[in-house]
Order: C-alpha cells, then structure tokens, then sequence
C-alpha cells in the first residue's frame, strides 16, 4: 500500500492570527555531557509528546533517577507489619523501556536499582514510571548524534504546528489532535441518525441537530486555538459544511468567542470517510499545507510524496529495506534518508549503533535525513516498507538484482 502518509512532527503555539508563537517545549534543567561520550541530562516533560521523546531516547544500558513511590513494610506496634507507601529517590539501570502510556501520560522504565536506598537493595528490579511535570535525570555512557538530534527536538520549540481536525460523516465524528509527534484521538462521537426520506424526515432533523450538538461540545471542550495553528472540519458530502454552519449560528447565539474570534483558522476539507484512516487525505489538502507551510511538518510531508513519486516515476531512483539503502550508502548515492524512530529502539546496542553510523554516513556525505514517528500516519506507513528508505541521487538500477 503506497498512498502517501503524513508526518507532523514538533508544535507550534499560535496566538490569534498572526505568526506571534508561544511555545512550549521539553524543559532542560541541567545538561551535563560530551558528544559522542558520556554525561547526564536532568529534564522535565510538559507534554505527552515530551515523553514520546523520552521514549526515544532512553535505551537499555542507561540510568534514569527520578522520585518514586515504593511499598515498604514496617514492624507495627502490635508486632505485625504494616504496609505503607513512601516516597524516595531511585536510580536504575535500564533493562527495558517497558510501556508508554499516551493516553495516560506515562513513561514506565524497568530495570535495577544502581542507588543505595534503606528500602530497595542494590540490584532489585523496580519499575519507574516517568511523568509530566516531574523531573528525571536520564545519564548515558554515549550520547550519540541520533541522541543529541532527538534531546535537541524536545527542548527546541522551533517553527512547526499542531493540528485539530474534526473527521466526520453522518453519525459519526472523531476529535483528532496531530502533535509533535504523536496523533491522539481526543473524542468519538457516534449518533444514530434515521432515514432521510419520507415521514421520517423531522426525526432525521431532529437526530443530526442532536448529532451536530454532541461534536459542538467535543470540538469545545478538546480545541484550544492557543494551541493549534487550525482546525480542520473534514468529511464526505455535505456534512462539513451543514456542522460548519450549525457551528457558527451557535457560536454567534451563544457568544462563543473562542469559535467567533478563530473564524479564519477554521478550514474545510473534503474526505472519502469520517473514519481516522482518512487523515492523510486531511494532512494532503492544499488549504492546511498553506496553512502549516512554513513549518517542519510541511518539510516532512513533502519528502513522503517526493519518496512515492519518485518510486512510481524513476524507480531506480528510490528503494527501501534496510540491505538497499546500506548498498546506495556505500556508493554515496543518498540524497534523503528516511527511516523510522522505532528502529533506533532495538534492544541490541549494536544494531543501534548501526543506524546511527548511517544516519551519520549520509549527512557526512551530504545528504538529508528525516526521521518518522511510529505513532504518525507517515511513520506506520513507513513500517510497512521496512521501516527505512532512500531518495537517490542518480539511478541504482542494479539494486533491484540483490536480495534484500
């Protein structure tokens, strides 16, 4: 399946209408480390999507430390023992980054105790759970460049956006926020909507007024434009324009001044479906493009339907799978690289450093690398081609004879 995803990665923090940001970043408290060496990094998450960047870069063979909760027990007065949840400090040694949470905002990081502690011997195993507003120090024997760019990232606010979209059809609606790094669907809305026809046309009115009532409220309580650069309303048909209109006659009924003062941030799309799937096609139209064009996300757009295009028209001039990009690399050939955080995750630390020394290979020799989000369109699509891919600078068309 090679229809074109979209990445949007980082977020912007608009006020009004003009180019005015406030942004809001990974905070760094303390960095304390060399490149390509070793050193610590003492930071806060402020945002989901700062955790989805803590789980970029935590790795097996790290330490983190950071303020826990335990169950101890301890000798009660009657000679029992009681249980009782106290606070301390814990430093481990990583094993695994065991599970990340994005609903909940939660980084669980597995692994032993390094940190002398009356109440957790040196070796046990704990679980630390990484959350918002929380600081953490997280110390690597290296910090490769793969790291450094991703450290950079979180705490880096740099041009690019955040998205709301209203993805709907008759009966069915969904509140879809598109970050940094991560689209997360804030609200589903379904509604039973009868036939159109007939006597049953009052009841039909009365059903999508109930239904237009139900996403008024999700788009409200979900969609902060102090947040969001545009909301997009997108669907088959006519239903965007019948709740875009629902939209703002109650706007201006009810004096709902963040819908009445965003007015022009508000933008229609046309869909095949008001299912998630059709997001891309969202991210595709030229009226958001315009609107995110000066950012990173656009960049990232781009060089997915550049990758596609170029595969459909001079195939030879594109490939994927991890032996033909190693291949194109080694004869310099790599003018874009694009491959998926997921890879730099693997367990084995040399399979890691694997990537990062071709990553490394080919901004050496010029060439530009774009790394996906897993929890992206783009970045899933991606996957389904092996997780990595390469835009070349002149044809390879003796790639397509080694197996991959």
């Amino acid at each position: 399946m090679l229809s074109l995803r979209c990445l949007l990665e980082l977020f912007t923090r608009p006020i009004g209408d003009e180019v005015n940001q406030v942004s809001i970043s990974m905070k760094i408290v303390r960095r304390d480390l060399v490149p390509n060496g070793p050193g610590s990094v003492k930071m806060v998450a402020v945002d989901s999507d700062d955790l989805w960047f803590a789980y970029n870069l935590i790795a097996p063979g790290d330490s983190v430390m950071a303020v826990t909760v335990r169950k101890v027990l301890r000798e009660a007065a009657s000679g029992g023992r009681d249980a009782e949840r106290v606070k301390l400090k814990l430093e481990i040694q990583v094993q695994e980054v065991a599970d990340y949470d994005k609903e909940g905002s939660v980084l669980r990081v597995r692994g032993k105790n390094i940190l002398e502690n009356e109440h957790v011997k040196i070796g046990a195993f704990h679980t630390l759970e990484l959350e918002l507003q929380r600081p953490f120090v997280l110390r690597k024997d290296v910090w490769d460049s793969l790291a450094l760019e991703v450290l950079k990232q979180a705490s880096d606010p740099g041009a690019s956006a955040d998205v709301a979209v209203v993805l709907m059809q008759e009966g069915l609606a969904h509140i879809l926020l598109v970050g940094r790094s991560m689209t997360v669907t804030r609200s589903r809305i379904e509604t039973s909507i009868p036939r159109k026809h007939g006597p049953a046309i009052a009841g039909y009115e009365k059903a999508l007024d109930k239904f237009f009532e139900n996403v008024l409220q999700a788009f409200l309580k979900h969609i902060d434009f102090n947040v969001v650069r545009c909301a997009v309303i997108a669907s088959p048909g006519f239903t965007k324009d019948q709740f875009h209109r629902h939209l703002f006659l109650e706007a201006e009924r009810r004096q709902l001044r963040p819908i009445i003062e965003n007015k022009s941030r508000i933008i229609l799309v046309h869909t095949s479906s008001g299912y998630k799937h059709s997001l891309r096609e969202v991210l595709d139209a030229p009226n958001v493009m315009n609107l995110i064009k000066d950012t990173k996300a656009a960049q990232e757009v781009r060089v997915m339907k550049d990758f596609y295009d170029m595969l459909s028209n001079d195939p030879s001039r594109a490939c994927y799978g991890m032996k033909h990009v190693e291949v194109a690399n080694e004869r310099l050939a790599i003018q874009t690289l694009l491959i998926t955080d997921d890879l730099f995750r693997n367990s084995d630390i040399t399979t890691r450093k694997k990537f990062v020394n071709l990553v490394n290979s080919v901004k050496d020799s010029g060439g530009s690398v774009h790394v996906f989000s897993s929890l992206h369109v783009s970045g899933e699509q991606l996957a389904q081609i092996t997780g990595i891919a390469a835009i070349l600078r002149f044809p390879l068309p003796d790639l397509e004879d080694i197996e991959m």
